[in-house]
């Protein structure tokens, strides 16, 4: 069961990762600043990853070594929920530029490993 389990979470930060991507295809920093429906899409999106991510990790915590800044996707998964009032857009932005890409690539590895 757990490699079930473990199965769907990685398929589910893979789809928020795809749709993440879909969104912001052609977007800059300008048009995400002034859509609101924009950001609350990514935000979104960014939720579900971070969530899938913490209840994929009760299931198979070595994961945890498999994926870059674990608990800074967590962290910023809980941040969005509970800081949203807190979090400048630039750095929402900055979390797609830079660190979704690597995300993608390494949950796309673990899913090629767990496929049955």
């Amino acid at each position: 069961m757990p490699h079930l389990e473990v199965r769907k979470y990685l398929f589910d930060i893979q789809q928020a990762c795809d749709l993440l991507l879909k969104f912001t295809r052609g977007k800059s920093f300008a048009d995400y600043s002034a859509d609101p429906l924009l950001r609350s899409a990514v935000e979104r999106q960014f939720e579900i990853a971070g969530e899938a991510l913490s209840q994929m990790l009760r299931f198979e915590p070595t994961i945890a070594s498999r994926i870059s800044h674990t608990r800074r996707i967590i962290a910023f998964r809980n941040r969005l929920i509970h800081g949203y009032d807190s979090l400048a857009d630039d750095i929402v932005w900055g979390v797609l530029e830079t660190n979704l890409p690597t995300l993608r690539a390494e949950v796309e590895t673990l899913l090629d490993e767990y496929r049955p």
